[in-house]
């Protein structure tokens, strides 16, 4: 059965993909670029899963799950970047005036990697976001070369990740993650 791409609508898939293990424990449930620092570090615990379970529930989904047949198996946090850290980001460059949407988290569960859930993670997300009017997607990956990347930091995705699905590097950035260079890719939705 081929994967299915979907707006991120299930509280229950979202905790799946990228809640904690115990309701108190203080992970990033895909928070720490969608909310200013002052929230992300005000949001604790259990307070952090309330906020993720009101953004399912919003008008627009705040991402996109992957699934094979019932079972989630991916997600991808993609939102106009006005809604994110990324609006008020001093290493990560405007290149010009659109409204474009990010994506900046890609994750694919254990059991399920290295099967291609990311690419089509990454199509969809650009798919949900041109659905919503967005002009263009960015994603802000590491240029790693083809070293190996962190498993906690992959999240990002990589430049050649990027490429595959049809993004071009638009611009350097100042950020760097896990000691490799991120890079500004950009997707047109025309």
């Amino acid at each position: 059965m081929p994967l299915e791409v979907r707006p991120a609508r299930s509280f229950a898939d979202m905790r799946t993909m990228v809640g904690p293990k115990r309701a108190d424990a203080n992970v990033c449930w895909c928070l720490s670029y969608r909310v200013p620092a002052k929230q992300n570090r005000e949001l604790s615990g259990p307070l952090r899963g309330e906020f993720v379970e009101k953004l399912c529930h919003r008008k627009v989904a705040p991402g996109v799950f992957a699934y094979d047949g019932d079972e989630v198996v991916g997600w991808a946090a993609v939102a106009p970047r006005a809604e994110t850290s990324f609006a008020r980001s001093t290493k990560i460059p405007h290149v010009d005036d659109l409204d474009v949407w990010s994506v900046w988290c890609i994750r694919v569960r254990p059991g399920h990697r290295k099967k291609g859930i990311s690419h089509v993670l990454l199509d969809g997300a650009v798919d949900f976001a041109r659905q919503q009017g967005a002009p263009a997607v960015e994603g802000y990956p590491v240029d790693n070369g083809g070293s190996k990347v962190d498993l906690t930091m992959a999240y990002v995705g990589t430049k050649a990740l990027f490429e595959k699905a049809g993004f071009s590097q638009a611009s350097e950035t100042a950020s760097v993650l896990a000691g490799f260079p991120r890079v500004l890719m950009r997707r047109s939705c025309a």
